[in-house]
């Protein structure tokens, strides 16, 4: 992947390989840098107030690592921004663990996306497609996240959100706010309640703030969140209650019945203890009055004194919310509708085309300079040749330029009254624009990749890089700096290279920055990577929509190097058993077996192979083992299931470790039938696997948990 500037910037990102376009093993690099980048920013944000991107770029930041890994969704990782929230709490105040975690909300930035909300929400409760669903829609303020512990009634404990599970104590900033009550006067308050807001400050507070602070000859508040953050973080007390914040809630932590059953009961019961939300919020029972909400707002927004940036949807009825739970960072059943991004006109100068990693051509506008949400739009992407196709964007074109979750620059559409006489359709090179190799299109894909792999100059270093990285080879010592200065001194040109350093020693020793202690540690380090397990391996090729996920899959599968190579060498036969049994594994498609195909079919491929063969030791793949009843099983839902949506029995099964596949095979556990099973259940039948009615996969359940 390119390397990134330390601050993501409009024409940064326009720059970027569409979401569309990447690769697998793109996409984990990608994910890697956004994991990095998000949370480097979380930390300034959150943890520091000092934001160093506007809310927009980290919004558009947010927003592809979700579209990759909405694309990708075995390739999450860990320390995903999407696992996570916030950032560590700072040292100079103790530490809060949160009683439930402090989850942040999945965004949506379309009509479609909320259509997209209320299906998802009917198919995991497994309602009527037409069944009413309420929804509790407010406005999303642009504030500090806040945790209010009250017991027996009084204010016990004030924390923000930290990383979502662990906080920072606040409590005696918070007790000089006037809009958080001290004391909840009602007979029926639990013995514990944790109440959930966000700290803010008005507009026109703000800007008398700002006139105080620059008249004493202090340094002003960048906007109003920055102002509310700093003021609760203050080490003295005295000066946080001097300022003028507010306080807006919106939730409890935990759910208690007796204290109410809904979201819009819970903002009656707040309003009546004291809290004052100061927002206009609307109880909606179709998507029609959801937009019609959303509009509103965002026609009100400039006259409400202040800052909000969209509109967050959450299901009226707590059992219900109970229900679908969270995946990830975000509960399943709220949503925030972010407002749209602002457009402007320029026109088109010039249409390139940039080489990725793994051969990816992408198209890019090049544009007369306009300004758009503040910044200077002078790149848009134009994703693949299908989407100019679609909107025939030629030279000379007057097009409308929006920057997507106000940052991405892209080009919506052209505006054809404008358009010169003399314009000709663009047309995609055939061959590549760096090494002039074929540039092939595979069916079903999007993308036209160069086919010229490591003979390509704008692959080879890329491809290099992620080979010896952390989830490849993981060579320490051999960072990305020392692989591009080895590549452009001829010392490397395909992987095998890197296991015949030592023979080149009189040339790194020459090279500045290299000793003889530090040339012999990088021998040292490569030594230890002779012998390499499998999935390493074929991970670290790079073949394009091969991940990590996928190369421990085939791995598991064929057992061995020499069976996989064997195995990949066949698929070139359309008729090929070969071919059908790695389309029936779940999770393979025909692009993947196409993408394997090709690579396979290159003679380089096969000389790199050969090479790296008799550089390595390749381990055989060993399947870790396990005793737990479900953990590690292999299960099939089939039919409608009366007690819970084959949704949520899915998230129940893989919770507790098993695997949930679509498709029967002799290597399936269990097959779980509902009502109307059809040709799973029959299949089941004939392959000999153990068919479980509805009643005994609940039975099941419960003993496993």
């Amino acid at each position: 992947m390119t390397e990134h500037p330390p601050i993501p910037t409009a024409a940064h990102m326009a720059a970027m390989t569409p979401v569309e376009s990447l690769s697998r093993s793109e996409a984990i690099s990608e994910l890697a840098w956004l994991a990095s980048e998000i949370a480097r920013l979380d930390q300034a944000y959150h943890g520091n107030d000092d934001p160093v991107v506007s809310d927009a770029v980290y919004d558009a930041l947010w927003q592809r690592n979700r579209i990759l890994e909405g694309r990708f969704p075995d390739l999450i990782r860990p320390d995903s921004p999407s696992q996570r929230i916030g950032a560590s709490p700072l040292p100079t105040f103790a530490k809060v663990t949160h009683q439930t975690p402090m989850l942040s909300l999945d965004n949506a930035f379309s009509e479609q996306d909320v259509d997209d909300f209320l299906a998802k929400l009917r198919r995991f409760l497994n309602l009527d497609p037409e069944a009413e669903i309420a929804i509790w829609a407010g406005p999303k303020i642009d504030g500090l996240a806040i945790s209010l512990r009250y017991e027996n009634g009084r204010l016990a404990l004030a924390a923000t959100r930290g990383d979502g599970v662990t906080g920072e104590n606040v409590t005696a900033n918070i007790r000089g706010i006037n809009s958080i009550p001290a004391r909840l006067d009602a007979d029926d308050i639990p013995d514990r309640i944790e109440i959930r807001g966000e700290i803010y400050m008005k507009r026109s507070a703000f800007e008398t703030l700002n006139k105080a602070r620059i008249a004493a000859g202090e340094k002003p508040f960048a906007n109003p969140r920055n102002a509310a953050a700093g003021s609760v973080r203050q080490i003295d007390p005295t000066i946080t209650a001097g300022r003028p914040l507010q306080f807006f809630p919106y939730g409890i932590g935990g759910i208690d019945r007796h204290f109410a059953t809904s979201q819009s009961g819970l903002s009656k019961r707040l309003t009546a203890l004291g809290f004052h939300p100061h927002a206009p919020a609307r109880l909606c029972r179709s998507a029609s009055e959801m937009l019609a909400f959303y509009q509103y707002m965002d026609r009100e927004r400039t006259r409400i004194d202040f800052d909000i940036d969209g509109v967050v949807y959450k299901i009226n009825r707590w059992d219900w919310q109970q229900r679908m739970g969270a995946v990830g960072r975000a509960p399943r059943w709220a949503l925030a509708h972010k407002f749209a991004a602002e457009q402007a006109q320029t026109t088109v100068k010039e249409i390139d085309v940039q080489v990725g990693r793994t051969g990816i051509l992408t198209p890019v506008a090049r544009l007369e300079p306009v300004l758009v949400g503040g910044v200077n739009v002078t790149n848009a992407t134009l994703h693949n040749e299908d989407e100019v196709a679609r909107k025939d964007i030629r030279c000379g074109d007057r097009v409308i330029v929006q920057r997507a979750g106000d940052v991405i620059p892209q080009v919506v559409a052209v505006i054809l009254k404008d358009r010169p006489a003399d314009t000709l359709p663009y047309r995609m090179p055939q061959d590549c624009p760096v090494c002039h190799s074929p540039a092939i299109r595979l069916p079903g894909e999007a993308a036209r990749r160069c086919s010229g792999g490591f003979a390509c100059s704008a692959q080879t270093v890329e491809r290099l890089k992620h080979f010896v990285s952390r989830n490849a080879l993981d060579i320490s010592g051999l960072g990305h700096t020392h692989i591009r200065a080895f590549w452009e001194k001829g010392l490397i040109k395909i992987p095998g290279d890197l296991f015949r350093l030592q023979e080149k020693d009189a040339t790194i020793i020459a090279q500045e920055g290299w000793s003889r202690l530090s040339a012999d540690n990088l021998y040292a380090a490569i030594e230890t990577r002779r012998e390499i397990d499998l999935d390493r391996l074929i991970y670290a090729l790079g073949i394009p929509q091969v991940g990590q996920t996928t190369a421990k899959l085939l791995a598991k599968t064929y057992g061995s190097f020499i069976n996989w190579r064997s195995a990949m060498m066949m698929l070139d036969h359309p008729e090929s058993e070969i071919r059908a049994d790695l389309l029936a594994l779940d999770g393979v498609g025909s692009s993947l077996v196409d993408s394997l195909a090709l690579f396979f079919r290159d003679p380089d491929h096969q000389a790199l192979l050969d090479d790296l063969a008799a550089q390595l030791r390749i381990q055989d793949f060993v399947a870790s083992s396990s005793n737990a009843l479900l953990d590690g099983k292999t299960i099939v839902f089939t039919g409608s299931l009366d007690s819970m949506s084959r949704s949520e029995a899915k998230v129940a099964a893989e919770s507790l470790g098993a695997k949930v596949v679509g498709t029967v095979s002799a290597k399936t556990d269990w097959v779980v039938t509902g009502a109307n099973p059809g040709s799973k259940a029959r299949k089941a039948v004939d392959l000999g696997v153990k068919t479980l009615n509805e009643q005994e996969w609940q039975n099941l359940l419960s003993g496993s948990r």
